[in-house]
């Protein structure tokens, strides 16, 4: 009975940063694609009339995670701050990363 319980912990640790990936990808997806892009490159209708940049390039992505929270946590631009969590920030911070070109 212990090595099985051992063995789900040991997998929900595994499986503990694919999640917060999940939920980084599902949170830009609900906040921030609309204007971004799906692909964070800002080709949308909102993102070209902002002039937004391409979130995948070395110009954003060299930008530290501190950085990057601040922009999220305060906004930027015409982006209002956001009100998402310090865990939620981090997720989509994480998903932004995936998006390096």
């Amino acid at each position: 009975m212990k090595k099985k319980t051992l063995t789900c912990a040991v997998l929900l640790a595994l499986a503990l940063p694919v999640a917060a990936f999940a939920d980084g990808a599902a949170i830009y997806k609900a906040k921030c694609a609309a204007c971004h892009g799906a692909d964070g490159s800002g080709q949308t209708t909102i993102g070209k009339n902002l002039k937004l940049k391409d979130l995948g390039t070395p110009e954003v992505q060299n930008l530290t995670n501190v950085e990057m929270t601040k922009i999220l946590a305060e906004g930027k631009g015409k982006m209002k701050p956001s009100k998402l969590s310090a865990q939620d920030m981090e997720a989509v911070i994480a998903f932004v990363r995936s998006l390096k070109k």
